[in-house]
């Protein structure tokens, strides 16, 4: 749902298969159990390719359908999952393999995004892209981190899908909502959705 206002908060991401999805949120229930940490139970399972940015409420259809047209182009990612990682003191993620084709489908939505947002500044981020998928963040406090990660470094997780989307996320003012779907070299291209993720 749109918030009513002249911008809206959006980011671009590759979202995991719904039984992926519910490991994947298990992990960040059970932080927000024992290390109240729950800021990562406001938006689905993910791996950001493009962080969040603004963009103005009358221009939407115009940004989905520039993001059609870009993932029309792109060739669906075979996404490995293994083991976790950490940006101490506060995020503890899924471990995402790197790939030539990841680095480059990032790369380019980045560039893609940069352009559209005429911000070239953006396409040369600060920080190097780490793929990952976050379970714990933000609220995560830097003496729960240090009880977490003991737990966590050496856990196992492997997982492993086929990303055949981009999924473009909206902030309703609590938490992120799959917004819309663009296939990746589909013809099919959009598909838009509603669906919100609660922080229960």
């Amino acid at each position: 749902m749109l918030i009513d206002a002249p911008q809206q908060r959006l980011f671009l991401a590759l979202l995991p298969p719904p039984d992926l999805q519910e490991q994947v949120t298990a992990i960040k229930q059970q932080f927000a159990e024992q290390f109240a940490s729950r800021a990562a139970l406001r938006s689905p399972p993910h791996i950001t390719l493009v962080p969040p940015f603004e963009w103005p409420t009358a221009q939407l259809a115009a940004l989905t359908g520039s993001l059609e047209a870009f993932a029309k182009e792109q060739a669906p990612v075979a996404v490995e999952l293994c083991g976790f990682g950490a940006f101490p003191p506060r995020v503890i993620y899924i471990h995402v393999e790197p790939s030539p084709e990841l680095q480059q489908l990032q790369a380019k939505a980045q560039r893609h995004m940069s352009l559209l947002l005429k911000q070239e500044e953006a396409t040369a981020p600060a920080r190097p892209f780490v793929p990952h998928m976050t379970v714990a963040f933000r609220d995560l406090q830097p003496a729960q981190f240090r009880a977490a990660w003991p737990q966590f470094k050496a856990r196992l997780f492997q997982g492993s899908f086929l990303a055949s989307a981009l999924t473009l996320l909206l902030h309703d003012g609590k938490r992120w909502q799959v917004f819309a779907e663009f296939s990746l070299s589909a013809s099919e291209g959009l598909r838009q959705e509603t669906t919100a993720y609660s922080t229960q």
